[in-house]
């Protein structure tokens, strides 16, 4: 059994495969610490599973996810993330992830999470099938947010951090009149006049 686990911190890798190792043996581990790295690894090594972190520098967890399923990979990709789950899940699932996981969840739940994927099912914790049953009930009181686009909404997170228009170019590999596009866009949508806008309608929603 062949497990890749991306994410830019080395210590959480090494957490993660102590705490799939109390349930799996006989693992071969495979370590990303960038979406790039990833995607070269899923290339020369048929993976069983894929743990995936969303927010890694430059190609960033939810393109790296759309990468390897263009890449006609099928094997389960479980998301972790720090971000939101009910700003996140969704996306992720939408994008050809089989679960989302917070960080901040009890190894119990990763190894239930792992266990629910491995067997083809999807995976999302109890909170967000309620969320999910709640928007079913009330299409149209979706936030504004929604309406972004992903690299939409990185953008926003990376404005939100104080990042300035030219160092977001160069995170995401992206022209500064690209990203300038994107903000004009964002603006749009969310009907905001400037960054400090921006960056108070992320804290208020939990954007990051």
């Amino acid at each position: 059994m062949k497990i890749l686990i991306a994410d830019d911190h080395a210590i959480l890798r090494k957490g993660l495969i102590e705490i799939l190792n109390e349930s799996y043996s006989n693992v071969e581990y495979f370590e990303a610490s960038n979406g790039l790295e990833a995607l070269q690894i899923a290339r020369n090594q048929k993976m069983d599973l894929v743990l995936l972190d969303i927010s890694m520098p430059g190609r960033n967890g939810l393109d790296t996810l759309k990468q390897l399923r263009a890449d006609g990979n099928t094997m389960p990709i479980l998301i972790l993330s720090v971000q939101p789950e009910d700003q996140y899940a969704i996306r992720v699932l939408k994008a050809g992830a089989s679960g989302f996981l917070n960080k901040d969840s009890a190894p119990e739940e990763l190894l239930n999470a792992v266990r629910q994927v491995m067997n083809g099912r999807k995976y999302i914790s109890a909170s967000i099938a309620e969320k999910l049953a709640e928007s079913l009930s009330t299409p149209l009181d979706k936030p504004l947010y929604e309406t972004l686009s992903d690299r939409e909404l990185q953008v926003v997170q990376l404005i939100a951090s104080g990042k300035t228009v030219s160092e977001i170019g160069r995170e995401i590999n992206l022209t500064v009149n690209t990203i300038s596009t994107y903000r004009a866009r964002i603006l749009d949508k969310l009907h905001l006049n400037n960054n400090a806008e921006i960056t108070r309608y992320a804290l208020d929603n939990n954007l990051v």
